[in-house]
């Protein structure tokens, strides 16, 4: 016969199991702690409003350049000696036209050479072969030390040196001969001397795009057992490309305005072309504003095409395309036109530009819906806080 304990306790031979009040107290939960401070409650928020913050020096600034900018308009508008008449006369002359179609002629040949041959000289000083690395170096230093109009007299005066040219073997019998002025004209040395120095410059900037890009990738493709000529063209090529678009048209649009350089050769592209058309009349001020209009347009078609090749290639980079002016236009329209009405939102409305427009004017945004209401703090918490689905309600 076994004893116990007077406390319930079995001894070490007992079969009993434990005490029921000695089960309970270890499973029994411990109460909650009580809040040292009491909570804020929604009644005690309203009375609070949001302040939005002060910014006295941005607001400065801001009418400090809307007032040069009214000064500049108001000069453009009031002062005659601009005379737009003329300006707008001459901005569709025939004449500046065929100089305009020239100068966009010269840059798109020049831009084709330069950056072909630069692609090829980048490719020379990434090879491993020593002899193709010293050409290429010796090639981009000699073009990058030479002055553009020294190199434009130079091809002009070639025939100066070589009176014929000749196609044949090297060292051997000659196919053909022709006259060098009949080959580079005043057109052929633009081009020369545009494109090679080009070349040069571009040589550069490829091979920097192709050192942008992190040597693992090349690492991760050889393993995988890709052709190098794959490797190149799908793997490194439009990583490259992030880095090598926005300097290649910088190159460019400086090629659009260094045409203007080609004058000294009587080539009529479109600096030129008003040059002479100002000496003639002696309207120099509003001619050189119509080449001034000229150059501003073709750069403005360079960049929005330059936004779009950035755009096409940043997909490997990016989760998101940034958007485009059309689109940034058409939301804000959107935006716009809810305030408006204090309607719904259009549902293709991106959501984070919604609720960003939403904070800026002072709405509230839900999916889909924009509506007015009164800045207070209750509102902010309101809309902060998650509301309980209907399954955690139930």
């Amino acid at each position: 016969m076994s004893s116990t304990l007077a406390t319930g306790t079995p001894t070490s031979g007992s079969t009993d199991t434990p005490a029921p009040a000695a089960d309970a107290a270890l499973t029994a939960p411990t109460a909650p702690s009580t809040p040292t401070a009491p909570s804020t409650t929604r009644t005690e928020l309203e009375s609070l409003r949001i302040v939005a913050a002060r910014h006295p020096g941005r607001w400065v600034a801001v009418a400090a350049v809307a007032v040069v900018l009214a000064m500049i308009v108001s000069s453009l508008a009031t002062n005659q000696r601009w005379e737009w008449s003329i300006i707008v006369q001459y901005l569709t002359w025939p004449s500046v036209l065929q100089g305009l179609w020239a100068t966009l002629r010269l840059t798109a040949v020049a831009a084709v050479l330069g950056f072909g041959l630069g692609t090829v000289l980048a490719l020379m000083r990434l090879s491993r072969s020593p002899h193709l690395q010293w050409v290429s170096w010796a090639y981009t230093w000699v073009f990058r030390s030479v002055p553009l109009i020294l190199q434009l007299l130079l091809w002009y005066n070639l025939a100066y040196l070589y009176p014929t040219l000749s196609l044949g073997i090297p060292f051997g019998p000659e196919f053909t001969e022709f006259s060098t002025l009949s080959v580079i004209n005043k057109f052929g040395a633009a081009v020369l001397g545009l494109g090679l120095s080009q070349a040069a410059y571009s040589a550069e900037i490829i091979r920097a795009g192709i050192l942008s890009v992190d040597q693992g990738q090349h690492e991760a493709a050889a393993a995988l057992g890709i052709p190098r000529s794959r490797q190149s063209l799908r793997i490194v090529l439009p990583q490259a490309m992030r880095t090598i678009v926005p300097t290649s048209v910088n190159e460019i649009i400086g090629l659009v305005k260094g045409t203007s350089v080609v004058y000294v050769l009587a080539y009529g592209e479109l600096f030129y072309t008003i040059g002479v058309i100002y000496g003639r009349n002696l309207k120099v001020v509003p001619l050189l504003m119509v080449a001034a209009i000229w150059y501003l347009i073709i750069t403005t078609v360079i960049t929005i095409v330059q936004f779009y090749v950035e755009r096409h290639y940043a997909k490997g980079a990016v989760r998101t395309l940034p958007p485009t002016p059309l689109q940034v236009l058409r939301w804000n329209a959107l935006v716009v036109w809810a305030r408006l009405t204090k309607g719904e939102a259009h549902p293709s409305l991106p959501p984070a530009y919604a609720a960003r427009a939403a904070i800026r004017g002072g709405l509230t945004w839900s999916p889909g819906h924009l509506t007015r209401t009164s800045k207070t703090a209750a509102d902010v918490v309101g809309q902060s806080t998650p509301r309980p689905s209907h399954r955690e309600g139930a």
